[in-house]
């Protein structure tokens, strides 16, 4: 799923105030401008919290690129701030003020301005204003936008009573909604969309005097106030001030009761009057309006009443809040009853409009008004990976979400939201959540329990922060490494993921769907059906991808033994809904094609709802519908139409849900097709418990990042780790040992969570809590470790190395391999390793998302660890570095020799890897001895276990036999060894354990 940081979207502020385009003012009494930017070289390009001009865009094509450029038509001085763009999504640049230093004060002045370079193309431009709160990027955000219809340089001002207050991205905790000026962190620009251009500005500064009359403005508590029919709604006023001065003039609020759908004299009692707040009054006094409602004893749906509001000496609020008079006594509000009959029941009384909007999903940051929510029905928002609150912290996450959740509540039959988010290893979104090893390293692990434990901590993190549904886990079975999203898949092997697809009941609970209500589990999401790590390399046409979003080219057999057979087990164990792939599917002999998966009827109704018997509801992937062949209209009723129950459509929601209607009305969408959709979607909502309880329960919220749920991430880090190599027992290393440590990653908490970590992509560095694989072995090492990262600092006297080397974050087609991406390590990576390893007795760790090509190097390792991607606690990676735990994982996927060997995978035909699926040395443990004889009497136990089905009998047996053959192997792996050897591995998953001791004993023999 493509998921960014959504800091500005263009989509958000369509329709805000233009501002005025004139020259300086010039009355005699105004005073000097004051320069905030002259872009003469004094203000460098930076990254937050450094102060200075950085760039953001919705992926890595977005940001516009920034030069200080030399002009000589520069209105002042001699350079420019000037750049090229292309946006797709969103993309701009911010000056953000020093965090270190205090904030700045803007309130003696009337407003900003700056010169612009004209480019005559219609466009807006938004321009946003940073106040208050933590710094620039933790402020309130105020915003207006600018049409570029002239060319040339012209001088822009705007007054601050111009900006409006951004309700859809702002922080929680000491906001005001008031535009103070006080305390002022910077600006922003948001470039336009859809066209290649060129921009320059120069000379940003404050102009003007203060006019304190056009400072006041009125504001209330909320917008939405639901009530129980019968009891009054309290309404509370507040006048405040730009910089929070005492108002000078008198301040009136004349308020009344009046349209909406309630009765007046039968649902509420009107009212109308008027506030006063007398000249001198302190910026925050409130006053409260009071609505009663009326018991009229009828069944109903819910009624609004709008409080009009007429300020008269100040600024009005955005907008006039309502009254809700909760609905009651219908049926699909009886808990009692059974959901089927509730959903039946609520379907019955929706228009097509409801309908329509209950099938659509938007982006949380992409919303153009949070009235949206009600006035298209919404039934579902989502935040993409980065698209957070500011804070970013649980108790900011639960306030955000029922703010939208109270719009929800504005609606006829007040239809909860239910709110969606990549948690793909951990709450990944979330700064101090618990951030697990992405599923390669738990496939790693073979341990079923593990993706049990994974899946319940997560659920618990989410659902703490208000979040019921998690578009996880990725059912994919990765057949090339050289995809982006390998190590979001369990393994290669379709048997493996399916083992480890305990995962679901960790996220959900049991499979009917009784658990759902907790406020530790989640409606999870199984993904991406179907075929999606099967694409053919070069196939993609997205962007610079060379794999992902590809076509998958397999013979119907194929399909139904590698990437369907995982997803059968999903179904069977109850999981709520279902996600297609990006890719295409081209079932070879069927004379059709590839065929985009979100157009794909024949396998979402066909296959999946129809043969496997899934009854909950399909969602798409993030704007894949645009990709379908043909115009919108026909994407939507295309995707519908093949099976999809709800869109994702991050900014495109008010096209999607008109479109939907129109297709409807011209029946080339049927009704039946729409409820049959929305009853999929109320019927999760239902057994989500949302409609009793739509709030977030923050009950669980002191568990978030906590030390229980971390030790279940370092059980899990430790045991996705892979022994591939140990010669002379280097591994486990000694408390008593003088340890140098090196390596890129060895002290990157960024780097070892991968992508998918608070950002869509991910990041290197210090992004959030947790411990390094350093601070681990320094934990478990004592004082007898060094560190140099580059391992510059002098070898000697050093007993054993540990580098830890391999990739940096990446996510989706942004790591395919052809795409800035390869298998090598980094050439600082390579003389790291050739450096402790030409020094000393050496342990290399390869913390990455696939298997790296190490095969040069290999003979001077003396210890080759797979680490994968461990997330955040590396106490888990340093427990079996030190021998507090053994050294239990197997490879999840082929390690290749070559790049030229790949896709190279568990039971091809011709088979010759660096290391084998399924292989993984261990410590620890004492190896059976006896050769052919114990792995004869071995074959004889695992038949018994196998007829008695005796799976832990069965595993222990193979497992034995697996570590006594990879003894005598060591690194004589070869073609006749690897092959067996991994069938083996294949056939143990499967239950066959004759047959894996069979194989292993041939691997033996071959050895």
């Amino acid at each position: 799923m493509r998921r960014t940081a959504l800091l500005v979207s263009a989509a958000l502020l369509t329709g805000l105030l233009p501002f005025a385009a004139a020259g300086p003012a010039s009355g005699a009494d105004e005073p000097a401008p004051v320069p905030v930017d002259s872009f003469e070289g004094e203000i460098p390009f930076a990254s937050p919290p450094a102060e200075g001009i950085f760039t953001w865009g919705s992926d890595t094509d977005d940001p516009p690129a920034l030069e200080l450029a030399a002009r000589d038509d520069a209105p002042q001085g001699d350079k420019v701030l000037a750049g090229t763009y292309e946006i797709s999504g969103y993309g701009g640049f911010t000056h953000d003020f020093a965090f270190a230093e205090p904030a700045h004060d803007w309130s003696a002045s009337k407003g900003i301005r700056f010169w612009w370079d004209g480019r005559g193309n219609g466009k807006k431009v938004n321009f946003e204003l940073k106040d208050g709160g933590a710094n620039g990027e933790a402020s309130e955000l105020w915003t207006t936008s600018f049409t570029d219809d002239f060319t040339g340089w012209k001088q822009l001002e705007i007054p601050f009573t111009d900006f409006t207050y951004r309700t859809d991205y702002q922080p929680v905790g000491g906001i005001d909604q008031v535009l103070g000026l006080t305390e002022m962190w910077g600006y922003a620009l948001t470039l336009p969309v859809g066209v290649k251009d060129r921009f320059a500005m120069d000379g940003v500064e404050l102009y003007g005097k203060a006019d304190q009359a056009l400072r006041a403005n009125v504001v209330t508590d909320a917008a939405v106030y639901p009530v129980k029919e019968g009891r009054p709604a309290a309404v509370k006023v507040t006048v405040a001030t730009t910089g929070s001065a005492p108002i000078e003039e008198p301040v009136t609020v004349a308020y009344e009761t009046a349209g909406g759908t309630g009765e007046s004299g039968k649902d509420y009692a009107p009212v109308k009057g008027e506030l006063t707040f007398p000249a001198g009054t302190a910026s925050g006094t409130s006053r409260t309006v009071t609505v009663a409602t009326l018991r009229d004893r009828a069944d109903e749906n819910a009624e609004t009443v709008p409080l009009k509001l007429t300020v008269t000496g100040a600024k009005a609020p955005a907008e006039n809040p309502q009254i809700v008079i909760d609905a009651h006594g219908l049926p699909y509000l009886d808990a009692k009853l059974p959901v089927k009959k509730r959903v039946a029941d609520l379907v019955s009384r929706l228009s097509p409009a409801e309908k329509a909007g209950q099938m659509t999903q938007a982006e949380r940051g992409a919303l153009t008004a949070p009235g949206d929510i009600a006035a298209y029905d919404l039934g579902s928002l989502l935040s993409g990976g980065g698209s957070t609150p500011t804070p970013n912290t649980p108790e900011a996450w639960a306030k955000m979400i029922d703010g939208f959740q109270l719009r929800a509540q504005a609606t006829r039959f007040q239809i909860p939201l239910i709110y969606g988010v990549d948690a793909v290893h951990g709450h990944n979104n979330l700064t101090g959540a618990t951030i697990l090893p992405h599923n390669i390293g738990i496939g790693a692990s073979r341990d079923p329990r593990v993706a049990y434990d994974a899946g319940k901590v997560t659920a618990a993190e989410v659902r703490a922060t208000g979040i019921p549904w998690d578009f996880a886990p990725c059912l994919c079975v990765a057949r090339d490494e050289r995809w982006g999203r390998t190590y979001e898949s369990f393994g290669e092997d379709p048997a493996l993921v399916e083992s480890m697809e305990t995962v679901i009941q960790g996220l959900q609970g049991a499979a009917d769907g009784k658990d759902l209500k907790r406020d530790d589990k989640v409606l999870a999401t199984a993904k991406h059906f179907v075929g999606d790590g099967g694409t053919e390399f070069g196939s993609s046409t997205t962007g610079s991808y060379t794999i992902d979003q590809g076509v998958t080219k397999v013979t119907r057999q194929e399909l139904e033994a590698v990437h369907l057979a995982p997803y059968q087990d999903a179904v069977d164990r109850g999981i709520g809904t279902f996600m297609p792939s990006y890719s295409s599917l081209d079932i070879l002999g069927d004379s059709e094609g590839p065929v985009k998966m979100h157009a794909n009827a024949a396998m979402i109704n066909g296959v999946l709802k129809d043969r496997m018997g899934f009854d909950g509801f399909v969602i798409s992937d993030w704007q894949a519908i645009d990709q379908i062949p043909g115009d919108y209209a026909s994407d939507v009723r295309t995707s519908v139409n093949a099976g999809l129950d709800m869109i994702m459509v991050p900014y495109a929601y008010k096209d999607f849900h008109a479109t939907l209607l129109d297709e409807v009305r011209a029946g080339r969408v049927s009704e039946k097709r729409i409820d049959d959709a929305v009853s999929r979607i109320l019927t999760q909502k239902f057994r989500l418990g949302l409609f009793e309880k739509p709030y977030a329960d923050t009950s669980g919220a002191s568990k978030i990042g906590s030390a229980e749920h971390r030790a279940v991430a370092r059980r899990a880090a430790a045991e996705s780790q892979v022994l591939l190599k140990n010669a002379g027992g280097v591994l486990p290393l000694k408390k008593s040992q003088k340890v140098y440590v090196a390596g890129s990653n060895a002290d990157d908490i960024g780097n070892q969570s991968g992508g998918w970590t608070v950002t869509w992509q991910g990041s290197s560095g210090d992004i959030t809590d947790g411990t390094t694989v350093l601070e681990g072995i320094r934990k478990a090492g004592g004082s007898s470790v060094t560190y140099s990262k580059d391992a510059s600092a002098p070898t000697g006297g050093h007993d054993v190395g540990v580098v830890v080397v391999g990739e940096t974050p990446y996510a989706e087609g942004i790591g395919d391999v052809g795409n800035g991406h390869d298998l090598a390590l980094s050439a600082a990576d390579r003389a790291a390793v050739d450096t402790v390893c030409g020094a000393m007795k050496c342990a290399v760790l390869v913390v990455s998302g696939r298997p790296q090509l190490v095969g040069d190097q290999l003979g001077d390792i003396d210890a080759l660890v797979a680490s994968w991607l461990p997330g955040t606690e590396g106490d888990g990676v340093a427990d079996v570095l030190y021998g507090k735990r053994a050294f239990t994982g197997q490879l999840p996927v082929t390690w290749p020799k070559s790049e030229a060997q790949l896709p190279i995978n568990v039971g091809d035909a011709s088979y010759d890897p660096q290391f084998p699926y399924g292989w993984g040395l261990t410590t620890l443990t004492k190896v059976p001895s006896g050769g052919k004889a114990t792995l004869k009497a071995l074959a004889v136990a695992a038949a018994l276990a196998e007829r008695a089905g005796s799976e832990e009998a069965g595993r222990a047996i193979v497992g034995k036999a697996r570590l006594l053959v990879q003894q005598k192997v060591g690194q004589g792996i070869t073609p006749a060894v690897a092959k067996p050897f991994a069938d083996a591995d294949h056939l143990l998953l499967t239950g066959r354990y004759a047959r894996a001791v069979e194989k292993l004993t041939a691997a033996y023999t071959a050895a």
